[in-house]
């Protein structure tokens, strides 16, 4: 259960201001609130969710406590230094309205960041891949229903000062993780 509450919480702390919130945010902002576009966006939260846990799984089993703790102290600093160097998004031009399009950009964008890496990190860290991964998804939902409903409030801020704090915070945590591994 703390694998499930600590993914939801830090996957919706990570996803404030992130690339694919902000996304879904434009979008909703410039074609209106399509229900089918909020639908898209929660599939690929689910999808990109299910493979970072499916990835801490398929880890899990060749892995002691030592090295799931370095594991997760690996992922926790990826998350950080994501978002530490995070900026203010550039919102792209969206030439069509294909919803095809915007779940690949979406997807790819939630390969690699922040909150795909601390589902990862928790899952490892709490040896329990199917929890993390639903929490991470809840959270991951919650993220991108933010970024749908408030778009225009999200696209008017710079979130980016306080995505750096955020990821200053994992990249401590993930320091201190990893020398507490030893």
């Amino acid at each position: 259960m703390s694998g499930f509450l600590f993914a939801l919480l830090a996957v919706f702390v990570a996803g404030i201001g992130a690339r694919d919130q902000l996304l879904v945010a434009a979008l909703a902002a410039r074609h209106g609130m399509r229900p089918m576009a909020l639908v898209v966006a929660l599939l690929c939260v689910l999808a990109s969710g299910a493979l970072a846990a499916a990835m801490a799984g398929l880890a899990l089993p060749k892995m002691g406590p030592i090295q799931r703790q370095i594991f997760a102290a690996l992922a926790l600093g990826l998350a950080g230094i994501e978002m530490l160097f995070a900026r203010k998004t550039r919102i792209p031009d969206e030439p069509t309205h294909s919803l095809g399009a915007f779940a690949l950009v979406l997807f790819a964008q939630q390969l690699l960041d922040a909150a795909r890496f601390l589902i990862f990190a928790i899952a490892v860290a709490t040896a329990a891949h199917v929890p993390a991964a639903l929490g991470g998804m809840l959270g991951g939902a919650g993220v991108v229903s933010a970024g749908w409903l408030a778009s225009d409030q999200l696209l008017s801020r710079n979130l980016a000062p306080l995505r750096r704090v955020v990821g200053a915070l994992l990249l401590a945590l993930a320091v201190w993780l990893g020398i507490s591994a030893r």
